[in-house]
């Protein structure tokens, strides 16, 4: 018999095993992506470790527990800073005029059992967060004590789409980062998390090369002292359909958000009016690298529509919502020891042309991370023209050092610039918010400790030197400066066995 009539069908036969979805073997799809600071937080979270992987040698065969127990310090000095004093605050001006020093102080704990009890998995994680020494009124930014921000049980059935694919269902309280992180991201720089409560659905997992990511959560309200609560007025709700076959080349992420608020705009006991909102967000993300050339790429769009209500001559007016956002970092990484890595970034998010018409297009950032935007965390994904340069190396294999400089317009000068609370109507003003520049070091000093530094300093343009009144403030003629110094320290190390 030819050999070859043997050999042919099995070829065919492995083929036929990789090509199709549903009998894919096991292999790992998903590629990081290079863009600064766009890369979601893992699931479970960094600092979390198996058991079976920590220095306890006698857990060594617990593989089915995750622990974690993690504390974060951090002293931040601002000096002339932009954002707004918080609300009850003694300082009758509307900015910080005096230097700000605080301790900022997060201890977070996660358990998760996974496996043993199959279908049923569980995840229960803590944060406790607290400032001190600071001149202002504490915000819900800044404090959050001993507070429950993951809680949910999960059924987790393996295989049940084919080899390796699952289908997961999750139920309670979580957080969550998708995307590139600038509409929904848990904000692990500020001292606070973000969080939902909810359901989350994921078809497959990241591993795969295709999963599907929905859920529908109320977003929770976060109260310095007291036990946090869902908002009862607001859904979001959506889904991620991210597509790797490539992924040593691109990955491909249509997906879908909405945001659904009931609102309530005339209860006196609001602060704020509530005012109704139907969001609908279609967007496309991808990402990837140009194998054998040193250049990488992220690029995300989205368009928003639907309608959004507003207050006026005391009754609520439902305005077209039109708005759209996209962002675009292109990077190279040179061949050198030091694995530099330059980029260009271009961001834009559409801001109100007129105030006074039944259309709004100021751009919904959602719950998005700032800190891609802006070291001194002065900017979001709205009413924003935002380029800039970046490099990245490591100078030695626990040292990673950042640099960039950053330059932001409004995108309609007669909408405002919202992390500020600055805006001018009539548009007089100019558009040219100022330039940043900043610059990091982080090293990884052992196992169980890491530490970084940072200095930002922003330069504020015409517009914002517009609002400038020398006798009652704000002083917006003056640069910021906002320093930072913090010490991590994580009880499990880094995840690497320490027994042999």
């Amino acid at each position: 018999m030819n050999p070859l009539k043997k050999i042919i069908p099995a070829a065919n036969a492995l083929g036929l095993l990789l090509a199709w979805p549903g009998l894919a073997i096991a292999e790992d799809y998903y590629r990081k992506t290079l863009g600064y600071r766009v890369e979601p937080e893992s699931d479970p979270p960094s600092y979390v470790r198996n058991l079976s992987k920590t220095q306890f040698e006698r857990f060594r065969d617990v593989d089915w527990l995750d622990v974690g127990l993690e504390h974060r310090t951090r002293f931040e000095y601002r000096e002339n800073d932009y954002r707004p004093v918080p609300t009850g605050s003694t300082s009758s001006k509307d900015y910080r005029a005096d230097p700000d020093a605080l301790f900022l102080l997060r201890t977070r704990a996660y358990l998760g059992v996974h496996d043993i009890l199959d279908p049923l998995r569980f995840v229960v994680e803590f944060q406790d967060s607290r400032s001190y020494n600071g001149l202002y009124q504490r915000n819900v930014s800044d404090v959050n004590e001993f507070e429950l921000i993951q809680g949910y049980a999960e059924l987790y059935f393996k295989d049940v789409l084919g080899h390796n694919r699952p289908v997961s269902i999750r139920a309670g309280r979580q957080s969550l980062e998708l995307l590139d992180r600038r509409l929904i991201g848990n904000n692990q720089f500020r001292n606070t998390t973000n969080n939902f409560e909810g359901f989350r659905i994921r078809f497959g997992k990241q591993q795969n090369d295709w999963d599907l990511d929905t859920f529908a959560f109320q977003p929770i309200e976060r109260l310095k002292y007291e036990f946090d609560r869902a908002d009862e007025h607001t859904w979001i709700y959506g889904g991620v359909l991210s597509l790797r076959h490539w992924s040593d080349f691109i990955t491909i992420q249509p997906y879908f958000l909405g945001r659904k608020v009931n609102g309530d705009p005339f209860n006196t006991a609001n602060t704020t009016p509530i005012t109704d909102k139907d969001i609908y967000a279609p967007g496309l993300r991808v990402y990837g690298a140009i194998p054998d050339t040193g250049l990488d790429f992220d690029a995300n769009i989205n368009k928003q529509f639907g309608r959004s209500g507003t207050v006026k001559k005391g009754k609520q007016v439902m305005e077209q919502f039109d708005a759209l956002a996209y962002a675009l970092e292109l990077g190279y990484t040179f061949d050198h020891e030091w694995k530099p890595r330059a980029s260009l970034f271009y961001g834009y998010g559409s801001g109100d042309r007129n105030s006074k018409d039944n259309i709004n297009q100021r751009f919904d950032s959602f719950y998005g991370f700032n800190q891609p935007w802006s070291r001194n965390d002065y900017f979001s994904w709205d009413n924003i023209h935002a380029p800039k340069a970046r490099i990245e190396f490591t100078p030695h294999k626990d040292v990673r050092v950042d640099a960039g400089a950053n330059a932001y317009w409004l995108a309609s000068s007669k909408d405002g610039w919202s992390r500020a609370n600055l805006k001018d109507s009539s548009g007089k003003s100019g558009d040219f918010l100022g330039y940043e520049f900043d610059i990091r070091v982080r090293h990884k000093l052992n196992p169980y400790v890491d530490w970084s530094v940072s200095y930002a300093r922003f330069e504020p343009g015409n517009f914002t030197r517009s609002f400038n009144d020398p006798v009652t403030g704000p002083f917006t003629n003056q640069a910021s400066n906002f320093f930072f110094f913090e010490v991590s320290l994580n009880a499990f190390g880094d995840g690497k066995p320490t027994y042999k």
